[in-house]
């Protein structure tokens, strides 16, 4: 059952309309597009304001240097292959472990140095990256994720997506990936969301291919006691991207290392809309909020107020209206 214009206006849904024109149209300079566009330059500038991100393996900017590929992941016992200008998870290739027969992916798959040569070459040629323009490949060190947290995922590391307006987060969700999915956080693939309250990080609401539910597909773990930890500081990361992009209407996609903590994976000038059906609410009330305060709030006060005025305490339940398809709706 689909929801209409005026039940979707009346919770307060964006739809991609108004995303486009009144938030990312006026408060996201086109100019700065790049610096969340590649996630290359989004990682050097992140370093240069102290914003931690997985470290650095490698990049390979031309086909001449494929083949040194092998002495770059050298001593490396796991690895992620990224697409400098990939969008929606796209070309990124997942090395859990090495052994003596190969590169072993989180499936169980195993792949040979041609496979990882193939596949750095297809990244090069532009094949995964937005408008198939010439890309770099970038090999980062695998993500440590808290192992409190292996219970809500599937053969992937779950990631949590922020919106932050203006410097303020507005809404949160985490990503958990699934066998239908492949193992990546990508709610269009099959991974399910769990909407988060911005004043604790604990669940609210999980939803899989636009429907409800109250636990993983695949491990059967119920979802109603996920609580991301260190979530405060969490926030404060993804609210400080503001100042480092000078964009306004952002999405911040963060993960929890056990070792470093919260780490910033990407970023991205157009987030989608799902994460209001993940929190079964609409971003328009918080958008409105935000827009009638200081701009010159420091990032921890602005953390402090969306935690005061955006929270959802309460356990994760279904909602009784029909399913919503924010993404598809022009209001």
């Amino acid at each position: 059952m689909w929801a209409r214009p005026s039940q979707l206006l009346s919770r307060g849904i964006i739809g991609m309309n108004r995303r486009n024109i009144r938030y990312i149209g006026r408060y996201n300079n086109r100019r700065l597009y790049p610096l969340v566009d590649d996630k290359l330059k989004t990682k050097l500038l992140a370093e240069q304001y102290g914003i931690t991100t997985p470290a650095l393996i490698g990049t390979v900017t031309t086909q001449f240097e494929v083949k040194r590929v092998g002495n770059m992941i050298a001593g490396h016992n796991g690895f992620a292959i990224k697409p400098a200008k990939g969008s929606g998870g796209k070309g990124i290739l997942v090395i859990e472990r090495v052994d003596n027969d190969g590169f072993v992916k989180p499936s169980g798959a195993k792949l040979s140095l041609e496979d990882l040569h193939r596949h750095i070459s297809n990244i090069l040629s532009g094949l995964y990256s937005l408008g198939g323009a010439p890309d770099v490949a970038m090999i980062e060190a695998l993500i440590n994720f808290d192992e409190k947290l292996s219970e809500y995922t599937y053969e992937g590391v779950p990631d949590i997506r922020v919106i932050v307006f203006r410097g303020y987060p507005v809404m949160a969700m985490m990503r958990l990936s699934t066998a239908a999915s492949d193992g990546k956080a990508n709610l269009h693939q099959g991974a399910v969301g769990v909407g988060l309250d911005i004043a604790t990080g604990t669940a609210v609401r999980g939803v899989q291919f636009d429907r409800s539910r109250r636990d993983h597909p695949d491990t059967g773990h119920e979802l109603a006691s996920l609580r991301i930890p260190d979530w405060t500081n969490l926030l404060e990361l993804a609210a400080s991207c503001y100042e480092m992009t000078g964009l306004g209407y952002l999405g911040t996609d963060m993960v929890i290392d056990r070792d470093r903590g919260p780490m910033l994976l990407e970023l991205n000038a157009r987030p989608g809309l799902a994460i209001q059906m993940a929190n079964g609410e609409g971003l328009r009330s918080r958008l409105d909020l935000v827009e009638k305060q200081s701009d010159r709030l420091n990032v921890k006060e602005r953390v402090a107020f969306a935690q005061r005025h955006f929270s959802r305490r309460g356990e994760l339940k279904d909602l009784p209206e029909p399913e919503l398809a924010p993404a598809c709706v022009s209001t």
